[in-house]
């Protein structure tokens, strides 16, 4: 099978009606009124500016806010603008910096990605997408403060616990859907409730080297701090456990693997680094942003109402850029694009850099792999795969 129609084959068991939609909408021009859905941007210059004007482009109404503040409460960075959201990022960015990010990673995914290591070696697969949610579920938890004690069996299913309900909320979430029912809703909120009873403990402690233990101390009510470590959970996890396997799977697919893996054994991390971009563009972990005009204003040559919904097709403002290429220099107009841009990028940006580089190191060092067995994931609202199945070639 042709590397592209792998991620093709992802997209549609994810989104089989929207994804073309949104292809189709991408070939309409870098700016279209669409009546129904609101004005798509498909150009990814245009996308940032919109991103870094929050004057006229705000998180309100018809966005991912209308989604998530019934579930979580008002106090989830997602949901917010102006002088809170700032100040809010503030005390939370030092859970995010190169020293903290590092401490992290080395205390929870040393053991687990030395198994990993370990089965390699020994001519045994290993499922990348279970790797990636137990690193993923360990790392967001000593973040948030979560205490997960046992034997290795015992830790690695809280982990997976935990992944697996991030799955479970952001599996209410449709992609051509900006709001969920009453149901829903209260489904959403019974799984937040499980995992407040984790964060209550973590409140109880007050340690502030986690973030539910910081948040305590700047003046958090404890069920704002348990929606924020909920979206933490949700933020931490989900976006990894696509990107990371996906990443994988594009670069074998593409016979670019062993030559990686080699620059990577060799400690040139440049092409490591073009690596991680060039695959993160293909897939656009993050397909659409959404934005509320809350004044008149235009993008590009169309002009926006107030009460405007302002669609940000990342996933096409990537695909105009070509196929899949690392020789290619990364577009400064479309640097990590898909993890937002201005005061709204992604605060978790760092960690999950962290993260990915830490698991694919691991599968470098055991290189040259294969794939020996993938399964597309159906219905998520991030494309990604059920499993997949790596060992050595």
């Amino acid at each position: 099978m042709r590397a592209s129609a792998h991620e093709l084959r992802l997209q549609l068991a994810a989104h089989p009606l929207a994804y073309p939609v949104i292809r189709v909408l991408g070939r309409l021009g870098p700016v279209v009124r669409v009546p129904g859905l609101g004005v798509i941007v498909n150009e990814a210059a245009v996308a940032r500016e919109v991103l870094t004007d929050t004057e006229t482009f705000r998180s309100g109404g018809g966005t991912e806010a209308d989604l998530w503040t019934p579930v979580f409460g008002p106090s989830m960075l997602v949901n917010m603008d102006g002088p809170d959201h700032r100040a809010m990022r503030r005390k939370l960015a030092e859970f995010f910096t190169p020293a903290y990010v590092r401490q992290l990673i080395d205390a929870v995914c040393t053991e687990p990605l030395a198994r990993v290591a370990e089965t390699l070696s020994r001519g045994r697969p290993v499922d990348v997408v279970h790797t990636t949610k137990i690193v993923a579920g360990a790392v967001t938890s000593a973040l948030v403060g979560f205490t997960v004690t046992g034997s290795t069996a015992e830790r690695e299913a809280a982990y997976l616990r935990m992944t697996g309900q991030a799955t479970a909320i952001i599996g209410l979430v449709k992609l051509g859907k900006l709001s969920l029912n009453a149901q829903q809703i209260a489904r959403a909120r019974a799984i937040v409730a499980e995992i407040g009873t984790t964060t209550s403990l973590a409140w109880e402690k007050g340690d502030e080297n986690t973030a539910v233990g910081r948040m305590r101390a700047f003046g958090l009510a404890e069920a704002e701090a348990r929606g924020l470590a909920s979206a933490f959970l949700i933020a931490g996890t989900e976006t990894i456990t696509s990107l990371l396997p996906r990443m994988v799977a594009v670069l074998h697919d593409h016979g670019e693997l062993a030559g990686v893996a080699a620059a990577h054994r060799s400690g040139d991390p440049q092409p490591v680094e073009a690596a991680i971009n060039e695959t993160a563009r293909l897939i656009t972990p993050a397909p659409i942003i959404l934005r509320n005009a809350v004044r008149p204003g235009r993008i590009g040559g169309v002009e926006v109402r107030a009460g405007d919904r302002v669609v940000l097709s990342t996933l096409n403002c990537a695909k105009a850029h070509g196929r899949f290429d690392l020789g290619r220099a990364h577009p400064p107009e479309l640097r990590r694009l898909w993890f937002g841009a201005g005061p709204h990028f992604c605060l978790g940006y760092p960690l999950a850099m962290a993260e990915i580089h830490a698991i694919l190191g691991t599968l470098f060092d055991g290189a040259p792999l294969r794939i020996t067995a993938r399964r597309a994931a159906p219905g998520v609202l991030f494309p990604a795969y059920r499993r997949l199945e790596v060992s050595s070639a």
